[in-house]
């Protein structure tokens, strides 16, 4: 059946339907702050990358997670806890980024550069994950970039701009896979320097995945945990929110009194309608969650072998986290 294709009764409560579900099932369901706001509502824990992986590998109570979010996210999960059944909402939530660094292509990268070591952020497959030397996200790339011994090259990818901001953090030379989020990468810069003038008060907040002519006006750049982290810690009661506008719930829930105003985008094309939210991220839906769990499926499953090598990255980039 594909995933979606039931159609459910429309007097059905799906957050009581849910709810009991989860009991019935010993279910843990995790959530990335990019999610729709009901989504982010009903989770039981709610965070970005890294804390969401430090939250499946030490489930232990749990019998099934539930992880809204997209297929990488689902798959880390799987790899730092086999034993519990990971299910995901809607399959075909992927992840731009995952796509343009191919296990094959990475091991094809790393023949030609034997003497590095690979570093790859988390927003990749299991058998990418299986290629590298560890793994980070934006909340400890800086950590992890400055964990390698001094004058060992580095390899890093997928995301390019994550990388160039790296090398400015850290002065490490590294050499960058071409890849880019494409939420991120259509943030116009133009127009947030238009934003600006118009909210002379307001502090501009981006992600590091964002371009560099976009991170050169930041007042302030952080992964997703510590953007929300500097909103309610900051002074100021006005910010520009340059990541995905899934954020923005969790940021009002925080911090009720401070002005949020999202990113514009820049439409590159004539398809290009609310390019500042994922759509792989708004794939998963309530009826979708229902689904997953009355059914247990998709569930996100991998050769054993494929599971361990991939493991290890992660092992170490949580040691070190």
């Amino acid at each position: 059946m594909p995933t979606g294709a039931t159609t459910l009764d429309p007097r059905l409560d799906l957050f009581a339907e849910i709810d009991r579900l989860k009991r019935e099932r010993r279910a843990l369901i995790l959530a990335h702050y990019y999610q729709d706001p009901d989504i982010q509502d009903l989770a039981d824990h709610l965070g970005d990358s890294l804390e969401l992986a430090k939250r499946a590998r030490d489930a232990k109570d749990a019998e099934v997670i539930l992880f809204c979010g997209v297929h990488f996210m689902a798959e880390t999960a799987k790899i730092v806890n086999p034993s519990k059944v990971v299910v995901i909402p809607d399959l075909e939530a992927g992840c731009s980024l995952a796509e343009q660094c191919p296990a094959d292509h990475l091991r094809a990268w790393k023949a030609r550069h034997p003497e590095h070591y690979v570093v790859m952020y988390i927003n990749c497959s299991a058998a990418t994950k299986a290629e590298s030397d560890i793994i980070c996200t934006s909340s400890n790339a800086e950590k992890i970039i400055r964990s390698v011994p001094a004058g060992r090259p580095i390899l890093f990818g997928p995301d390019k701009n994550l990388g160039a901001f790296l090398i400015k953090k850290t002065g490490r030379a590294m050499d960058l896979w071409p890849g880019a989020c494409m939420v991120h990468e259509t943030f116009s810069s133009q127009k947030i320097a238009a934003l600006k003038a118009k909210h002379p008060d307001a502090k501009f907040i981006a992600h590091p995945e964002c371009e560099d002519h976009v991170l050169l006006l930041a007042d302030f750049v952080g992964s997703t945990s510590k953007l929300l982290e500097f909103v309610q810690k900051d002074a100021g009661t006005k910010y520009i929110v340059g990541t995905e506008t899934g954020i923005l719930h969790t940021m009002k829930k925080a911090a009720p009194h401070k002005e949020l105003i999202p990113v514009p985008y820049e439409d590159r094309t004539a398809a290009c309608q609310g390019c500042n939210a994922c759509p792989h991220m708004k794939k998963n839906t309530l009826e979708k969650i229902y689904l997953a769990l009355r059914d247990l499926r998709p569930r996100i499953e991998m050769p054993e072998d494929l599971r361990r090598r991939a493991l290890i990255p992660l092992e170490r980039m949580l040691a070190i986290s």
